[in-house]
């Protein structure tokens, strides 16, 4: 059903259930349709070239094995999410673990000005947001305490929010220098599902296990 999908959108024409409601309004044009063999199993494609609407591309992708093939639509799936995100908004931040580095450093700010119970859910957060830096810096082959540390320290020295985990050991932590982005959609997805997921797991006050009912009994 996919692939008519597509093919209606590239052709400009629409999926009709029955022949007897087809017209001459509802068929889309192409100026090409071919079918290629190719491989040693001679598999077949359809090909549907000068469609109506040109925007419309399909990236046909050949691999070795099955999981080269697989590796390679995630690659371009995620890039076209990237490009997809740029285009939406055209915001960025710098990568490497930066922006959570900050964000983490300006909420243990605001903890130490609160003097109520409320001081303890900010470090929570700033704490939770040191995770992703520690786990890069892991993933890395370095020490995940000591970089979190030389990274704080540098951010509040030189008060340069763009110094982030140096994983390709480069020589510095700023992540300008290194030319290592993200965008600011993606990175606000990231913080409000994970903390919506947290609020959801606070809201539960009791946990049932198989051995309740027998115990009740």
């Amino acid at each position: 059903m996919l692939n008519f999908q597509l093919i209606a959108i590239a052709t400009g024409g629409r999926i009709v259930p029955r022949f007897e409601e087809l017209t001459s309004e509802k068929l889309g044009h192409a100026g090409v349709v071919r079918e290629l063999t190719f491989g040693t199993t001679k598999d077949r494609m359809l090909v549907i070239e000068e469609c109506k609407n040109s925007r419309a591309v399909t990236i046909f992708i050949r691999g070795g094995n099955k999981m080269i093939i697989e590796e390679a639509k995630r690659a371009i799936h995620d890039a076209l999410c990237t490009v997809r995100n740029v285009i939406k908004n055209e915001k960025i931040l710098y990568g490497g673990g930066a922006p959570e580095i900050s964000c983490a450093l300006a909420c243990a700010e605001k903890a130490n000005k609160i003097s109520t119970l409320e001081q303890y859910a900010f470090r929570a957060f700033a704490e939770a947001l040191e995770a992703v830096p520690m786990a890069l810096a892991e993933n890395s082959g370095l020490s995940p305490v000591n970089t979190l540390a030389d990274i704080k320290a540098a951010q509040l020295a030189e008060k340069n929010p763009a110094f982030g985990v140096d994983c390709l050991n480069h020589g510095t932590f700023d992540m300008k220098v290194q030319n290592v982005i993200e965008t600011l959609t993606s990175k606000t997805q990231q913080i409000l599902l994970a903390t919506q997921l947290v609020k959801m797991i606070l809201k539960i006050d009791d946990i049932r296990s198989p051995n309740d009912a027998g115990d009740a009994a």
